[in-house]
């Protein structure tokens, strides 16, 4: 493999950016995952559900992955290229994917689901959530916690920028001022290790928040930096802040 800087970024810029497929970044960057094997929960949640809608699914690549799933799977994305990706990639477990904003409104009569579920939202729609959970419904959601990557932010626009993010407790609160109860809350730090700068470029390309106005073009010198660091070091080190939050609707199905 190259380690020839202009060739390497000039290879992060040119990967697809459609879905949440991260099977590129194999053999270049890493990351830990969460001790609570989410992938593992959502298959067991979805199993025993009778009508589940999977928020912000992207390209369905993990929904995809349950064993069995309910008579209704519903999932909703918002961004357009993701869209027939997630159709195509769904339809051997009969999803229905519609178009809908991450902060709602959800295209859903109230009480129409038994078990939604988020991984890695980008917001979280407590009161939608909350609206279309039938009475004793589960919401279940993976999400980014507090300064996730935050030394890789730091690397891009300096060592002054402060960690932000949402807080487990924070969120808790949102759900339960929603009407929600929660039932589980727990948190991990994951390693985040990049081999190349070319999975720096697209990594910062594809998880838009980590910088928000990255380009190669405009952070060339800090990616440069970076660049040097993986070749003295073999790596540059990160971590993800994750959190697990499970909640529900109190009643009966």
């Amino acid at each position: 493999m190259t380690d020839d800087f202009d060739t390497l970024v000039a290879e992060g810029d040119a990967v697809d950016l459609a879905g949440w497929d991260f099977s590129w970044f194999e053999g270049r960057a890493s990351e830990q995952r969460p001790p609570w094997r989410y992938s593992s929960l959502l298959s067991e949640r979805m199993a025993r559900a009778h009508a589940a809608l999977d928020l912000q699914t992207g390209g369905g690549e993990v929904l995809a992955e349950i064993a069995s799933p309910p008579p209704r799977l519903a999932a909703t994305e918002s961004w357009e290229p993701n869209l027939e990706v997630a159709r195509a990639r769904l339809a051997p477990l009969g999803a229905e994917v519609v178009r809908a904003p991450d902060d709602g409104p959800l295209p859903f009569p109230a009480a129409s689901f038994d078990l939604v579920t988020a991984r890695l939202p980008v917001l979280t729609p407590w009161p939608e959530i909350a609206r279309v959970l039938a009475p004793g419904g589960t919401f279940l959601s993976q999400q980014v916690g507090h300064a996730t990557n935050i030394e890789l932010t730091r690397a891009m626009l300096g060592q002054h920028i402060q960690p932000s993010g949402r807080q487990p407790h924070g969120e808790a609160a949102k759900a339960e001022a929603a009407g929600l109860e929660v039932v589980d809350l727990r948190e991990a730090s994951c390693r985040v290790e990049f081999y190349d700068i070319a999975a720096v470029v697209h990594f910062l390309r594809k998880v838009i928040w980590t910088v928000p106005d990255f380009s190669s073009e405009r952070y060339l010198p800090q990616l440069r930096a970076v660049h040097e660091t993986i070749r003295r070091e073999g790596v540059f080190l990160s971590h993800a802040s994750r959190f697990l939050i499970e909640a529900v609707l109190p009643g009966r199905t």
